[in-house]
């Protein structure tokens, strides 16, 4: 199976956890990413959508700094209050915000 196309198997998604997992903790504090960014990095082109719901499955007490990883527009996609506790986050490692939004070509991370 190519691994642009995961299934929803045990096996494969634990995979996948762990890829995104180890993608998500080397990036570094102050910088960002996208979930497509993630998915790309773990090895997931094109698959945004399974990183947000493999990070929304991250345990609450998590280390992991789910925190980094927001929009392609360099927006927070959480509701709140996670929204909140997100951007708090960030503020802290340094990024800042302008309308809403992080200056994604001062703040992405690219390894």
């Amino acid at each position: 199976m190519p691994a642009s196309t995961p299934s929803n198997t045990p096996s494969v998604e634990n995979s996948a956890l762990s890829r995104i997992c180890r993608v998500l903790n080397a990036i570094p504090s102050g910088r960002v990413v996208t979930y497509g960014d993630l998915a790309e990095m773990a090895g997931y082109p094109r698959a945004a959508r399974l990183a947000g719901g493999l990070l929304r499955k991250l345990p609450k007490d998590t280390r992991l700094p789910w925190h980094r990883v927001i929009n392609a527009q360099g927006r927070i996609s959480l509701p709140e209050p996670g929204a909140s506790r997100q951007r708090r986050r960030l503020e802290n490692e340094g990024i800042t915000f302008l309308k809403g939004r992080v200056d994604m070509a001062r703040y992405r991370w690219h390894p």
